[in-house]
């Protein structure tokens, strides 16, 4: 006779937060504008719902579909979170993101950002980005190459149905200190260019996982996207 298999459930360690919260404290210039971005991508639902019980201000996911589902399981609760794509996004997956993410982070080129816009305007809401710079030059990594980016933005910042709230990076995977805090620092630099000269709603910076996030902090990092550390490893 077949059984059901038992979910599994996916708990935030607590003692693993508590440590995160004490290096924010300690490391980043400004502690109260921080955000752990909890990355339940892969994991079930109950990693959601276990990010809403530790009050994690935001969650990340990589698949819109894989999201989809999970969001269904977690309907009877009123997660009131706030929900961030993290994966890159295929344009053929544009329909389904939009209005569905309060924030999507990974806009990597006009193309994308055109596309976002058109589907915003058919939905009649604004969809708040971040935009994604290969701060790296990294080939196997999406974004913007930071020679043509504030163009870019500039171009971006004057679509009516996208509001730029942030930059995003993902640092290439075998970085290592000598170069991930400079790496970071020249992300906050982009920043703060935009920021004062073409978008002053490009308030966040999205920067730093479990293996480099205090070096990201120390940058002035306003979200983290913890995922490992907080959960344990992906099987």
């Amino acid at each position: 006779i077949g059984t059901t298999p038992i979910m599994r459930e996916h708990k935030i360690n607590t003692e693993a937060l508590r440590e995160i919260n004490a290096d924010i404290q300690k490391h980043s210039p400004h502690p109260s504008l921080v955000n752990i971005v909890a990355v339940t991508k892969t994991f079930n639902h109950t990693a959601i719902l276990s990010a809403k019980k530790n009050s994690l201000p935001c969650i990340g996911e990589n698949k819109v579909q894989e999201f989809l589902s999970k969001k269904e399981e977690c309907s009877k609760v009123d997660l009131n979170i706030e929900t961030h794509l993290i994966g890159h996004l295929q344009s053929n997956k544009t329909n389904k993101a939009v209005g569905v993410f309060n924030v999507i982070q990974t806009v990597d080129s006009l193309k994308i950002a055109n596309k976002i816009n058109a589907k915003a305007q058919e939905k009649n809401i604004q969809q708040k980005i971040f935009i994604q710079i290969n701060i790296g030059k990294d080939p196997n990594k999406h974004g913007f190459m930071l020679d043509r980016v504030y163009h870019d933005i500039e171009n971006i910042t004057k679509l009516p149905n996208l509001k730029v709230v942030g930059l995003m990076t993902i640092l290439p995977f075998n970085s290592d200190v000598t170069t991930t805090q400079p790496l970071f620092a020249a992300m906050k630099q982009t920043q703060n260019q935009v920021l004062q000269k073409i978008n002053p709603d490009c308030r966040f910076l999205s920067m730093g996982m479990s293996r480099d996030y205090i070096y990201a902090l120390k940058e002035g990092a306003t979200h983290l996207r913890i995922g490992t550390k907080l959960y344990g490893q992906r099987t």
